[in-house]
């Protein structure tokens, strides 16, 4: 699996920016690490959550592609998770995207998504977590 090189991290969040703003739905903030990002947007009232993904994912993966020869068989994950937030949670979850390093020194990211599914009492079957 190919991971997002640091060197590429901070183009590719304002290239995803831009993507969500065509789309109307503005990024508040993008971050992540190597093997995730994460997006704290405004879901546009006229844009499918699925359809702004698969956009993310489409124009991302092609972008990624004419970077480098590192990226020729770059892809996404076949799935993603969302979670809905309110205004008041805003800041919070921006501290949470900022500090993705010191979160992933204690837990790795499938340890802390499988956390924020029991959290929002999400029912899951670890076979489908993380399979394409």
């Amino acid at each position: 699996m190919k991971t997002i090189r640091s060197k590429e991290q901070d183009k590719l969040y304002k290239y995803m920016n831009g993507i969500l703003k065509a789309n109307h739905c503005p990024a508040i903030r993008i971050g992540g690490m190597p093997d995730h990002i994460h997006i704290l947007c405004i879901l546009s009232k006229n844009m499918p959550l699925a359809n702004l993904v698969r956009e993310v994912k489409r124009s991302t993966t092609l972008w990624l592609k004419s970077q480098d020869t590192y990226y020729g068989c770059f892809k996404w994950q076949g799935g993603y998770g969302a979670f809905s937030v309110g205004v008041s949670s805003y800041e919070k979850t921006i501290q949470y995207i900022e500090n993705q390093p010191v979160h992933h020194e204690k837990r790795s990211f499938q340890e802390e998504y499988i956390l924020f599914l029991k959290e929002s009492g999400m029912e899951y079957d670890k076979k489908y977590l993380w399979t394409d």
